[in-house]
């Protein structure tokens, strides 16, 4: 007798990510109560199992959903703000002065609402996020059904949201115990970067982040200048500083990583840490190149993030994923470097990874949650289909994209965002359109 489940989904083609990297023709995924009981041929489904829904999606790749390990989801509302700026003067005269001027509860909980809604049209079922007010980030993302690791920022110097790091780090163990528990929301401590936390608040964060077992996300080595500065005022580069403070180890999630040493790409190798590489962000901003490939031949975890969208103007991983392969090879000086599977695996699992979630989402496996999507290849951009895979990540974009789940719910179906009411979000850009502009 079949097994009754909530959902089957019969694609073309199928790709799972682990335990086997390559394409799968015809065959269907079984999921029910938000976990993924089967992957099995396709003309076997019904034999096995009674779906209350199937998805026919014959011209569609399933593949994991994506994992964004790099944003700041409110400042989605800073978009275009100061463009072709070198990152000082963006930083110093346009958006630090905004964010002063604009910052509080509403702006974090608008902004990251049409972050949240990007980002889901987009194939991203999973966002790790760095601003201030986390605690309203993180309950939008509850609010909406999305799978997030709230960042517990820290800086020394005061902002509307904390006087000084002290309160940060209080008000991020808040809200580490209120949602301890979540199925969705879990937390990750935050320290801006080198250059604006002091080395007790980073001890601190290190202690906690050891007893907690949680990572610790930072921008780090991500311009020449970042660099500079730390030699002239601490007479080290910032990750060997890092490293003086017990910080360099299986936690860290290195943001950036322009500025890399051949020592400092074995230093994070040997120590089990990640590079979150953001390529559109780092090119806009001409901040410098990633060594990518180099640092996944050394054995280095490298996962993709988007940054903001007020550094790269849209929350976009295809777009990452599409540079970071180009890119890389041109950096590599290697046509053969950094695969089409190698980039998928930087977007799904190895983010997984970074966020402590490999257990549980980045690859289509028995018993792993139903995050998981269908893009389209039957489009003009994407035809002739002679490798899927490589359709992915050199000509399809997040357009592609119809389906994504979280934990089994659909919250794209057919290309429209469920339970969203995008005509309030549209209103809600215009209305700080007209606050970010006065």
């Amino acid at each position: 007798m079949a097994q009754q489940i909530d959902t089957l989904i019969s694609p073309k083609w199928l790709i799972p990510i682990e335990p086997h990297s390559g394409i799968i023709s015809d065959h269907s995924i079984a999921f029910d109560k938000g976990k993924i009981l089967a992957v099995l041929p396709s003309n076997e489904a019904l034999r096995y199992f009674e779906p209350n829904v199937i998805h026919e999606r014959p011209s569609h790749v399933v593949l994991p959903g994506l994992v964004n390990t790099h944003t700041h989801a409110a400042m989605t509302l800073l978009r275009g703000l100061g463009d072709d700026l070198p990152l000082q003067r963006w930083l110093e005269e346009k958006i630090w002065p905004a964010e002063m001027r604009l910052m509080g509860s509403s702006f974090v909980r608008d902004g990251t609402q049409l972050a949240i809604a990007e980002m889901i049209q987009g194939g991203i079922t999973c966002f790790a996020d760095m601003y201030f007010y986390p605690e309203h980030t993180s309950d939008i993302a509850s609010e909406m059904g999305i799978r997030m690791v709230v960042g517990m920022i820290a800086i020394d110097f005061p902002t509307p949201w904390a006087a000084n790091s002290a309160e940060c780090i209080n008000k991020g163990l808040s809200i580490h115990d209120a949602y301890k528990q979540h199925e969705l929301i879990s937390t990750m401590f935050a320290p801006h970067a080198p250059y604006t936390v002091s080395d007790d608040t980073l001890i601190r964060i290190r202690q906690l982040a050891d007893e907690l077992d949680v990572p610790v996300q930072i921008h780090i080595h991500e311009t020449r200048k970042e660099i500079d500065d730390a030699l002239e005022k601490d007479g080290v580069r910032p990750l060997e500083r890092l490293n003086s403070l017990g910080l360099v180890n299986p936690n860290l999630l290195a943001v950036h990583a322009t500025q890399l040493t051949e020592d400092e790409i074995s230093l994070l190798a040997q120590n089990g840490c990640t590079v979150i590489h953001c390529p559109r962000s780092n090119l806009k901003l001409a901040s410098g190149a990633c060594p990518v490939q180099k640092l996944i031949s050394a054995g280095v975890n490298v996962s993709l993030g988007t940054d903001g969208a007020a550094s790269n103007n849209q929350l976009n991983l295809w777009s990452e994923m599409n540079i970071a392969a180009l890119f890389g090879k041109f950096i590599a000086d290697d046509t053969t470097a950094l695969s089409a599977i190698d980039i998928l695996r930087c977007a799904t699992i190895n983010g997984a990874r970074a966020l402590g979630l490999d257990q549980v989402i980045g690859s289509l496996e028995v018993g792993k949650s139903a995050d998981l999507i269908c893009v389209d290849l039957n489009t003009i951009n994407t035809q002739p289909v002679l490798d899927p895979l490589s359709q992915l990540i050199y000509a399809s974009d997040r357009h592609n994209v119809t389906d994504s789940w979280i934990a089994g719910n659909h919250l794209l179906k057919g290309r429209e965002l469920i339970g969203f009411n995008t005509d309030s979000l549209l209103l809600l850009a215009k209305k700080w359109t007209k606050k970010v502009l006065s």
